[in-house]
């Protein structure tokens, strides 16, 4: 039977981590794939570890690894840490927040188990799937950074910046990536465009936006990474 390992980064998610868990617990996947979740707690400051393990108590019969940070390392490191001890024949990223559906996965994994695709990322900007309204400079933003990331990686992509992106397991595996914190986007999507032969797909889909008030964690100072990371890792930096 094949798995798919979805990671779940978490920093200060204690309150509705549980939330998102049952969403992934209760998802049924297509081609009876099996699921590995990895939650990696990096070093919150709140009760996420208490929450986490005592979901693991509640449904043993759910495959949940649960990892830890002993200092807070960044979005990136943790899912370096999660997809170094992934298992899974696929591997999808999943924020412990409540903005993507994982009743989605389906859609993602389709091009990927119909053998088209090695790549696929879920797009917020394309297809007729619901979308909460917030933040115009925000999305403003993130079509800049996903147009100056396609001028260098000669792809089409609507949405470089989401987090529903899916992997055959030994494409990000092979990267060897760098960044610790939200570089992570623009790095992972330069250095699979270069890997010679790779099949990228996108797909829509939905997206609950949270405020800053509701704990969205991301600000200005990461958009101006993100372009730093678009100009390395396409200019200075093969994908191994």
């Amino acid at each position: 039977m094949q798995t798919i390992s979805i990671i779940i980064p978490a920093y200060n998610e204690g309150r509705t981590i549980h939330l998102i868990l049952d969403r992934v617990r209760m998802v049924e996947l297509i081609n009876g794939l099996a699921k590995e979740v990895i939650v990696v707690n990096d070093f919150s400051k709140d009760d996420t570890e208490e929450a986490v393990l005592r979901y693991q108590s509640l449904y043993p019969e759910m495959n949940l690894r649960y990892l830890k940070h002993e200092f807070n390392e960044g979005k990136g490191a943790a899912l370096h840490t999660g997809i170094r001890e992934a298992t899974g024949d696929f591997l999808i990223i999943q924020d412990a927040d409540l903005e993507y559906d994982p009743n989605e996965y389906n859609i993602l994994l389709k091009p990927m188990l119909d053998g088209f695709a090695d790549v696929v990322y879920g797009s917020r900007f394309m297809g007729g799937k619901p979308h909460r309204i917030l933040f115009f400079w925000h999305s403003i933003g993130n079509r800049f950074l996903t147009f100056i990331s396609n001028m260098f990686t000669n792809l089409n992509l609507t949405d470089m910046e989401t987090c529903y992106k899916l992997f055959r397991s030994e494409i990000i595996k092979g990267l060897s990536l760098k960044e610790e914190r939200f570089g992570f986007e623009p790095e992972v999507t330069a250095k699979v465009a270069k890997i010679p032969g790779i099949r990228i797909y996108e797909v829509g889909v939905s997206y609950y936006g949270r405020t800053y008030a509701e704990g969205k964690k991301i600000s200005a100072k990461d958009g101006f990474r993100a372009i730093f990371c678009i100009l390395k890792y396409n200019l200075f930096n093969g994908y191994r």
